[in-house]
């Protein structure tokens, strides 16, 4: 089997460097459009990791914000989270003990502290904690993907309609959309640049992510949780936690989510135990209203051709989204280009802040939820090896989520006896 030696954690900025998209650390005027406002905004952080360690520092970026609350699981990670936040953000960190939640439940005061949550945690908690901060009035800015599963989707879009009602604001970390080079690009590819859309190809091939250890005397729960990528109602396997970037690009080329997915997908590298019940490659056809395709990769398998990136097939030519071109049949050919390099990964953060401030529309909680649904749909129809229509999924009631949330709760996943987990059997197994 090849070595997984080359495995690299995922973090927000991996992607960036993966693609050789220039994130060179130039700040956007949005940044100080606010710099003078006399309030904080007060920011709880909701997950400790890598990815909302990063989230809130590029919140405490912009100017006029406070981080004042902190809740995981783990006290490790919440713990590690203060101490490099701090050392970044000296003058912004005021988290002392009893604004510091451990466990599960310890988001909802740490939610009740703030005008602004960052939902960070294992994707399956997703709809519960946006729910919970929509019914508390706050402001929002949760990572992708945003739940694992059919009923996960539809809490998270019932609340988003509530953020609505409220006129709370919402990002969703699909941070392609405050990307100047993909913002010029697809507004062009929809002016027709390359005719009418055929057919998309989009693609997330790499190595895979980290895996961490059991520990003697581990609880199947914490197991589970301190690997939550390895398991489909923590995560929602790779094609929902990163190829949802990929197709989300697509649902925004098309205007459009798909109708129908089928596919396949297995698990033929990565098969050792520690990689819990997730496949290690996906390959799914997507069909869009217009009768048109996308055709969907994504891999986790070290040693082979690596890419993340999007395609455009037109009926008057072609386009590289991720590389901003355009090649219109018998025209000349299009890029872009700027001498203003944007992070779109802080850009995210400086425009929620901004319509927070300025009290504008923001609401990306619709395209994230729907994109959301487009990656388990192509998973069900990887699990299952059959074609599975939207209507079929999203109201779907099949839930990984375990029925409560405690150290030592009886899971739904279970290893064998010799540690491994039942995998989806293509043609056998229930995936909606």
């Amino acid at each position: 089997m090849n070595s997984t030696s080359t495995i690299v954690p995922v973090t927000r900025r991996n992607f960036i460097t993966t693609t050789g998209v220039a994130t060179v650390g130039a700040l956007s005027a949005n940044r100080f459009a606010f710099a003078q406002a006399s309030d904080t905004l007060k920011v709880a952080l909701i997950g400790c990791g890598g990815r909302g360690s990063g989230a809130a520092n590029q919140a405490l970026n912009v100017p006029g914000t406070k981080l004042v609350a902190m809740a995981d699981a783990f006290k490790d990670r919440l713990e590690g989270s203060l101490k490099s936040l701090k050392e970044q953000h000296a003058s912004q960190v005021d988290v002392p003990a009893d604004r510091q939640f451990v466990g599960f439940d310890g988001y909802k005061n740490a939610i009740s502290l703030a005008d602004v949550v960052i939902l960070a945690t294992p994707p399956g908690f997703r709809p519960m904690q946006f729910e919970e901060a929509v019914k508390q009035g706050k402001h929002v800015f949760a990572e992708k993907p945003v739940a694992t599963d059919g009923p996960g989707v539809r809490k998270f879009l019932a609340a988003a309609e509530e953020a609505k009602k409220k006129n709370l604001k919402v990002g969703i970390g699909l941070q392609r959309h405050h990307d100047p080079g993909y913002l010029e690009t697809v507004k062009r590819l929809q002016d027709g640049a390359i005719g009418d859309i055929a057919a998309m190809r989009v693609y997330w091939n790499d190595a895979g992510v980290w895996v961490n250890p059991r520990k003697p005397d581990q609880t199947e729960m914490d197991y589970q949780m301190r690997n939550w990528y390895y398991f489909v109602w923590l995560c929602g396997d790779h094609i929902v936690e990163q190829h949802i970037h990929n197709l989300d690009v697509a649902n925004w080329v098309k205007k459009a989510h798909p109708v129908k997915a089928r596919g396949m997908g297995g698990r033929q590298v990565l098969t050792d135990k520690k990689y819990g019940q997730i496949y290690d490659h996906h390959m799914v056809e997507f069909t869009y209203p217009d009768g048109s395709i996308c055709f969907s990769q994504c891999r986790h398998q070290p040693g082979c051709w690596s890419s993340v990136s999007e395609h455009a097939i037109g009926t008057k030519g072609l386009s590289d989204v991720s590389s901003y071109s355009i090649r219109p049949t018998g025209g000349d050919a299009w890029r872009y280009k700027s001498d203003k390099k944007v992070d779109p990964y802080q850009q995210e953060h400086d425009d929620l802040f901004a319509a927070i401030r300025n009290n504008t529309s923001y609401n990306e909680a619709f395209n994230g939820a729907h994109s959301t649904m487009t990656s388990i749909l192509g998973r069900m129809a990887t699990y299952s090896g059959k074609d599975v229509t939207w209507d079929e999924g999203i109201n779907s009631e099949l839930s990984y989520f375990p029925d409560q949330l405690a150290w030592n709760a009886p899971m739904k996943a279970l290893p064998d006896a010799e540690g491994y987990y039942a995998i989806s059997v293509p043609g056998v197994s229930k995936a909606w």
